[in-house]
């Protein structure tokens, strides 16, 4: 079985392209799956029934796993039956009718565009690694990008004087964004005064690089988002993520079409990006308890 496991997380990253993340979690969860099978004496995938993948679906909740962990890993067990199938390697689809586990979907944590202002103040300064800082954190609102693909740009992928960013997102798919104004003169000052002071005289093509003048990583953004947050203040829970949130939720909140903002986000479908229209329709509540006469 682990040799058809090796094989199906070859065949994620090399013929669907998926990114190192979701290739991680696969493999993550398969184990975890296959150290369960091995434990009922089942070796060989064309032995798995569907009542042996339901009893490892509540032994997971046993453990005390939440919903959207037994969620992933159903959407991994079937990722993986569904190659086994299409490469004939058993004749059934086990997995096929496992419903996933029905969870209260929580509504993304967003900051108000008066919390944005104040993180984004706080990280000026006129230092290589402020002027880095400071690029980071407005391209990340003014786009939406998630936090691996920040990393992972390139400088030929800023368009400062067309006004937009490449990005190569999920399962390489290549997406067009704008950029702002005040993104796009952050980019500039980083990239004219900051990032060649970071480079140390290396030479490549990574925008954001970090006191070694090498890839900046994901766990290096956290920090300085986290350094961001403490200094303006803001107590509530912040992630990379939370910047995405926030951008496509105040998109939404001004009027911008939903097809639009799907598209900017690289959602693959727009019921992925309805979650903030719920985030929208949210506040509107607030306003209407806040301000109506009769509320």
């Amino acid at each position: 079985m682990y040799n058809d496991i090796s094989d199906f997380l070859h065949y994620c990253q090399v013929e669907k392209g998926l990114s190192d993340n979701t290739i991680h979690s696969y493999k993550r969860d398969l184990s975890h799956y296959a150290f369960y099978l091995e434990e009922k004496d089942i070796t060989d995938s064309a032995q798995i029934e569907r009542p042996v993948i339901i009893d490892f679906l509540y032994y997971l909740k046993e453990q005390g796993r939440q919903p959207a962990t037994i969620a992933r890993m159903i959407s991994s067990i079937r990722a993986f039956h569904q190659f086994l199938l299409r490469e004939q390697r058993v004749v059934k689809d086990p997995s096929e009718l496992i419903e996933m586990p029905k969870g209260e979907k929580k509504l993304p944590d967003v900051l108000s565009m008066k919390e944005i202002e104040k993180l984004l103040t706080a990280a000026d300064g006129t230092t290589a690694f402020a002027l880095r800082n400071k690029a980071m954190l407005e391209l990340m609102y003014a786009t939406g990008l998630r936090v691996t693909e920040l990393c992972e740009l390139k400088v030929g992928d800023i368009h400062l004087q067309m006004g937009f960013v490449h990005c190569l997102g999920k399962g390489n798919k290549e997406r067009i964004i704008p950029l702002g104004n005040i993104a796009q003169e952050a980019l500039e000052r980083y990239i004219q005064k900051g990032r060649p002071q970071l480079l140390k005289k290396k030479q490549h093509d990574i925008l954001f690089v970090n006191h070694h003048g090498n890839q900046l990583s994901r766990q290096g953004f956290w920090k300085i988002l986290k350094t961001a947050s403490a200094k303006a203040n803001i107590h509530k829970k912040l992630t990379p993520h939370t910047l995405r949130h926030s951008f496509a939720t105040h998109l939404l909140e001004n009027g911008a079409d939903l097809r639009a903002v799907q598209e900017m986000l690289g959602h693959a479908d727009i019921s992925t990006t309805q979650i903030y229209t719920h985030v929208s329709n949210h506040k509107l509540k607030d306003v209407y308890l806040q301000f109506h006469p009769r509320a």
